[in-house]
C-alpha cells in the first residue's frame, strides 16, 4: 500500500464484508493481473458514459490500465455528447417522483432523461451529426468502409469538436482512446442514438448500410485480436453492467476454440462484473461465473467476482485503487 493514495487505503481500511470485500479483491486481482503482464478488456453497459465514467476511464486509459473496450453504441456517442454539450446537461434529482405530464415536458424541451441526467437533444445529437455524416458520406464516396467506433475516432481527430468543448478534454475517455487508437468493440451499434441517424440516412437514400461495418466483421475482428494477443495467458474481462457489451465479447473464446477449433485458445484469464441486477433466472445481467464455465468461456482456476452493486458507485472506486488514489 506504499503507493497507494488515501482513497485506495480507504477502501482497504474499511470494505472488508461482502460487496465491499468483494469490491478490493477484484481489484488487487486486476493489479495481479496487469503485472502479470496480461491484458485487461472492459465492457461498458448502462449509461456509464452520462455518469461521466470518464473522469477516471481516461486516466485508466492514459496509464494502460486497459487494453481494449467493449461498449454500448450510447456509451460511445454519450461521452462525446458530454464533451462537447456539457453545460447543456440538466440534473433531475427528483427524477423518481416525476409525473408522465412532467416527462413530456421534459420531451418538448428537447431533453432526453438518463436517470437523474438529461441528455440536451440540440446540443448534444444535433451538434454531433452535422459532422459525422459529412465523415460517413466521404467515405462513402470513397468507397471506404469502417466500423462505428473508427468513425468517431474520425470525427475527434478532425478537430472540429473543439470549438464546442465544455469540460477538460483529460476527461473524456472517447478522446484518450482516440488519441491512443486503443482497439474498441461496440455490438448492436444500431441501438444508439447515432445508430438511429445512421439508418434514417440509408432509409432516405443518402448513405448505404454497407458503408458501416457489421457485428458480425466486429465478431470476427475480435477473433483475431484475441489470438494475437492473448498468447498463453488469456485476457481479463471486467464487465460494467450486463447486455450485450458484455455477453457478444465474452463469446469470442468458446467460438475460437469449438467452432473455429482453435484448440490451444486460452480462457479469459480474469472475470469480474459490477452490476446492482441479480445474476440469474435470465436476467439482465445474464449467467454467473461458474454457469460460464459450462460454457467454455472461464476455466476452473480464472478469478472470478461479482460485485452486486451500483455501478457508478463500485467502478470508479475500483479504477482508483488501480491508479494509486
Amino acid at each position: 500500500m506504499k503507493n497507494k493514495g488515501s482513497v485506495s487505503q480507504f477502501i482497504v481500511e474499511h470494505y472488508r464484508h461482502f460487496n465491499s470485500a468483494t469490491l478490493v479483491d477484484a481489484a488487487q486481482a486486476y493489479e495481479k493481473h496487469l503485472n502479470d503482464g496480461k491484458k485487461m478488456m472492459i465492457t461498458l453497459a448502462g449509461a456509464m458514459s452520462t455518469a461521466e465514467i470518464g473522469r477516471s476511464l481516461a486516466e485508466m486509459i492514459r496509464k494502460d490500465k486497459v487494453q481494449i473496450i467493449t461498449c454500448t453504441g450510447a456509451n460511445l456517442e454519450e461521452d462525446i455528447m458530454n464533451l462537447v454539450a456539457h453545460s447543456h446537461y440538466e440534473r433531475v434529482p427528483n427524477y423518481r417522483d416525476l409525473t408522465p405530464k412532467e416527462e413530456w415536458g421534459l420531451l418538448e424541451r428537447g431533453l432526453n432523461r438518463v436517470t437523474d441526467t438529461c441528455i440536451p437533444e440540440e446540443e448534444a445529437f444535433r451538434r454531433l451529426q452535422e459532422h459525422i455524416f459529412k465523415i460517413w458520406k466521404t467515405a462513402e464516396e470513397n468507397g471506404e468502409r469502417y466500423f462505428p467506433h473508427e468513425f468517431m475516432y474520425k470525427l475527434l481527430k478532425s478537430g472540429v469538436l473543439e470549438q464546442y468543448y465544455e469540460i477538460d478534454p483529460k476527461n473524456s475517455w472517447m478522446l484518450e482512446a482516440a488519441n491512443k487508437n486503443l482497439p474498441i468493440v461496440v455490438p448492436g451499434w444500431e441501438d444508439s442514438t447515432m445508430g438511429n441517424i445512421f439508418a434514417s440516412y440509408c432509409i432516405k437514400g443518402e448513405l448505404k448500410a454497407s458503408t458501416m461495418k457489421s457485428g458480425i466483421e466486429y465478431m470476427a475482428w475480435l477473433a483475431d485480436w484475441y489470438t494475437n494477443n492473448a498468447e498463453d495467458k488469456g485476457i481479463g474481462f471486467f464487465q460494467v453492467g450486463g447486455g450485450i457489451a458484455g455477453d457478444f465479447p465474452i463469446c469470442v473464446v468458446p467460438m475460437l476454440y469449438q467452432d473455429l477449433e482453435r484448440n490451444n485458445t486460452p480462457f479469459w484469464s480474469y472475470f469480474c462484473q459490477v452490476s446492482d441486477s441479480t445474476t440469474s433466472y435470465g436476467s439482465y445481467s445474464g449467467a454467473v461465473p461458474n454457469e460460464k464455465i459450462t460454457w467454455g468461456k472461464l476455466g476452473i482456476d480464472t478469478p472470478k467476482f461479482i460485485i452486486e452493486s451500483d455501478a457508478t458507485i463500485v467502478v470508479p472506486l475500483i479504477f482508483a485503487y488501480l491508479l494509486g488514489w
